[in-house]
Protein backbone atom coordinates (compact mmCIF):
# COMPACT_ATOMS: atom_id res chain seq x y z
CA UNK A 1 0.00 0.00 0.00
CA UNK A 2 2.81 2.30 0.91
CA UNK A 3 4.59 1.81 -1.95
CA UNK A 4 1.00 2.28 -4.23
CA UNK A 5 0.85 5.80 -2.88
CA UNK A 6 4.30 6.55 -3.55
CA UNK A 7 3.56 6.16 -6.68
CA UNK A 8 0.55 7.74 -7.20
CA UNK A 9 2.25 10.76 -5.61
CA UNK A 10 5.45 10.47 -8.05
CA UNK A 11 3.00 10.93 -10.82
CA UNK A 12 1.31 13.72 -9.30
CA UNK A 13 4.42 15.45 -9.11
CA UNK A 14 5.39 14.41 -12.61
CA UNK A 15 2.37 15.51 -14.56
CA UNK A 16 2.21 18.84 -12.43
CA UNK A 17 3.47 21.95 -13.93
CA UNK A 18 6.57 23.25 -12.39
CA UNK A 19 6.65 27.03 -12.93
CA UNK A 20 7.61 30.10 -11.04
CA UNK A 21 5.26 33.08 -11.07
CA UNK A 22 6.18 36.66 -11.37
CA UNK A 23 4.38 38.02 -8.22
CA UNK A 24 2.27 41.08 -9.32
CA UNK A 25 0.21 43.81 -7.01
CA UNK A 26 -2.86 45.91 -7.46
CA UNK A 27 -4.91 45.36 -11.14
CA UNK A 28 -5.39 47.34 -13.95
CA UNK A 29 -3.44 50.63 -14.29
CA UNK A 30 -1.90 50.17 -11.28
CA UNK A 31 -0.52 46.91 -11.79
CA UNK A 32 2.90 46.27 -10.98
CA UNK A 33 5.70 43.61 -10.01
CA UNK A 34 5.30 42.69 -6.15
CA UNK A 35 9.16 44.68 -5.14
CA UNK A 36 9.59 42.08 -2.71
CA UNK A 37 9.58 39.50 -5.22
CA UNK A 38 12.94 41.43 -6.81
CA UNK A 39 16.07 40.24 -5.86
CA UNK A 40 18.50 42.72 -3.93
CA UNK A 41 21.13 43.14 -7.17
CA UNK A 42 18.30 43.90 -9.09
CA UNK A 43 16.46 46.64 -6.60
CA UNK A 44 18.06 49.66 -8.21
CA UNK A 45 17.16 48.16 -11.56
CA UNK A 46 13.31 47.85 -10.25
CA UNK A 47 13.81 51.38 -9.04
CA UNK A 48 14.67 52.87 -12.59
CA UNK A 49 12.23 50.72 -14.18
CA UNK A 50 9.23 52.72 -11.58
CA UNK A 51 10.35 56.12 -12.61
CA UNK A 52 11.36 56.12 -16.07
CA UNK A 53 9.26 53.14 -17.67
CA UNK A 54 5.65 55.35 -16.26
CA UNK A 55 5.99 58.28 -18.17
CA UNK A 56 5.28 56.64 -21.21
CA UNK A 57 2.79 53.70 -20.27
CA UNK A 58 1.78 51.71 -17.40
CA UNK A 59 3.80 49.62 -15.21
CA UNK A 60 0.48 47.14 -16.47
CA UNK A 61 1.77 46.54 -19.93
CA UNK A 62 5.30 45.78 -18.80
CA UNK A 63 3.70 43.10 -16.61
CA UNK A 64 1.54 41.66 -19.19
CA UNK A 65 4.36 41.29 -21.36
CA UNK A 66 6.69 39.88 -19.03
CA UNK A 67 3.95 37.06 -17.64
CA UNK A 68 2.00 36.39 -20.93
CA UNK A 69 5.49 36.52 -23.47
CA UNK A 70 3.68 38.67 -25.69
CA UNK A 71 3.20 42.83 -26.41
CA UNK A 72 0.36 43.61 -25.52
CA UNK A 73 0.28 46.18 -28.30
CA UNK A 74 2.32 44.39 -31.08
CA UNK A 75 1.13 41.32 -30.01
CA UNK A 76 4.77 39.93 -30.58
CA UNK A 77 6.64 37.69 -28.60
CA UNK A 78 8.00 39.27 -25.63
CA UNK A 79 11.61 37.39 -25.00
CA UNK A 80 14.93 38.26 -24.75
CA UNK A 81 15.32 39.37 -28.32
CA UNK A 82 12.45 41.83 -27.75
CA UNK A 83 13.88 43.53 -24.68
CA UNK A 84 17.22 44.28 -26.22
CA UNK A 85 14.96 45.78 -28.93
CA UNK A 86 12.77 47.74 -26.69
CA UNK A 87 15.86 49.12 -24.76
CA UNK A 88 17.44 50.25 -28.46
CA UNK A 89 14.20 51.79 -28.83
CA UNK A 90 14.20 53.29 -25.98
CA UNK A 91 17.78 54.95 -26.24
CA UNK A 92 16.31 56.56 -29.32
CA UNK A 93 13.55 57.99 -28.21
CA UNK A 94 14.30 61.77 -27.09
CA UNK A 95 11.56 62.05 -24.11
CA UNK A 96 12.65 58.83 -22.53
CA UNK A 97 15.82 60.52 -20.94
CA UNK A 98 17.40 57.29 -20.51
CA UNK A 99 20.85 56.70 -20.49
CA UNK A 100 22.81 53.53 -21.60
CA UNK A 101 23.08 52.06 -18.43
CA UNK A 102 19.58 52.76 -17.30
CA UNK A 103 18.32 51.03 -20.09
CA UNK A 104 20.89 48.01 -19.60
CA UNK A 105 19.51 47.84 -16.23
CA UNK A 106 15.85 47.70 -17.12
CA UNK A 107 16.54 45.07 -19.71
CA UNK A 108 18.75 43.16 -17.52
CA UNK A 109 15.72 43.21 -14.45
CA UNK A 110 13.26 42.62 -17.80
CA UNK A 111 15.60 39.03 -18.82
CA UNK A 112 15.20 38.18 -15.46
CA UNK A 113 11.82 38.56 -14.64
CA UNK A 114 10.80 36.74 -18.51
CA UNK A 115 12.94 33.72 -17.03
CA UNK A 116 11.33 33.77 -13.87
CA UNK A 117 7.64 33.86 -15.50
CA UNK A 118 9.11 30.52 -17.88
CA UNK A 119 10.06 28.51 -14.73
Amino acid sequence: MKSIISIILAMTLLSTPCFAVVRTIGKGESMSIDPASIPANLKSNFATMKTRCIKCHTMERTVVAITTGIAPITGQPFDRAATRTYGIKMLRKPDSNMNKEEVKAVVDLMNYLIEEAAR
